[in-house]
């Protein structure tokens, strides 16, 4: 595998876990901290799913 896929997945990992322990209450921050997480899961996903649309791509 593509070892810049595998990064960009554990970090869209990482952000989202992150967020939603802040929904379910286990870790506080403040708003602005909780927007640059926001943004950075957001940012992301879309990042893995370009890469893994990059390699589905050049499979075809």
């Amino acid at each position: 595998m593509n070892k810049q896929l595998i990064f960009t997945v554990i970090s869209a990992i990482m952000f989202t876990v992150l967020v939603f322990m802040y929904f379910t209450g286990y870790w506080t921050a403040d708003k602005k901290i909780q927007i640059i997480f926001f943004l950075s899961m957001v940012f992301s996903i879309y990042s893995a799913g370009i890469e893994s649309g990059k390699i589905l791509k050049n499979k075809t």
